[in-house]
């Protein structure tokens, strides 16, 4: 069956449609959502069928890759990490939410088929209502990935109506919420003993000073 082509703005969402979205993740969709960098394609943490789905569309293997989830905000990660450094939870709170991933040491609660060999996670909270929204309603984090575009000159999809055609028969629902970013987040690796800057992407880094 094709994916569902669902419009959805960040101003005030309409929260059936988000309680529509959240039932599709629920029942084991996959879905295609924007956030404050580039569109995101995500499942719910906890169905291992979608997990593997996702790795699939995205010719992923799991045990070698680093994922990533979506946080409604900072009051649920220590569910999903283990003990944070408080310099590194200070910078957390100046940078999120917004466009920085952080990667920590994952817990036990993160399904295992999400932490890499590394057992690590990263960590979104998007600056967009969307997909906190999402996460919100479906009681838990979704996991992200992002839209890369097999054009290396245009890295990321960014219209909506171009991703919905080329992923309509790979995805159960894809959210039109305008033209995206086509720069993705800033990846910070906060498992050393220092916090390594793995990707520069849209966060400035002196925003977490």
């Amino acid at each position: 069956m094709p994916a569902e082509l669902i419009r959805l703005y960040e101003e005030n969402p309409d929260p059936d449609k988000i309680r529509k979205i959240a039932e599709t993740l629920r029942d084991g969709g996959v879905v295609i959502y924007p956030t404050d960098t580039v569109y995101g394609m995500g499942c719910d943490i906890m169905n291992l069928r979608a997990v593997e789905r996702i790795c699939k569309i995205k010719g992923i293997n799991p045990k070698k890759h680093n994922f990533s989830i979506i946080c409604a905000d900072l009051s649920n990660i220590s569910q999903f990490t283990k003990m944070i450094d408080k310099s590194v939870f200070k910078m957390m709170k100046k940078g999120l939410p917004g466009p920085f991933t952080f990667i920590l040491e994952a817990s036990n609660q993160v399904p295992k088929i999400l932490h890499s060999k590394k057992k690590t996670i990263g960590i979104r909270v998007p600056d967009h209502n969307v997909p906190r929204m999402l996460v919100e309603e479906l009681g838990h984090p979704i996991l992200t990935t992002s839209i890369n575009d097999e054009d290396e000159v245009i890295e990321y999809s960014t219209d909506p109506e171009l991703i919905f055609e080329k992923y309509e028969h790979l995805v159960d629902l894809v959210i039109d919420g305008g033209y995206g970013q086509n720069i993705g987040s800033t990846v910070l690796d906060c498992t050393g003993g220092e916090v390594d800057v793995v990707r520069e992407g849209l966060g400035k880094l002196e925003d977490l000073d």
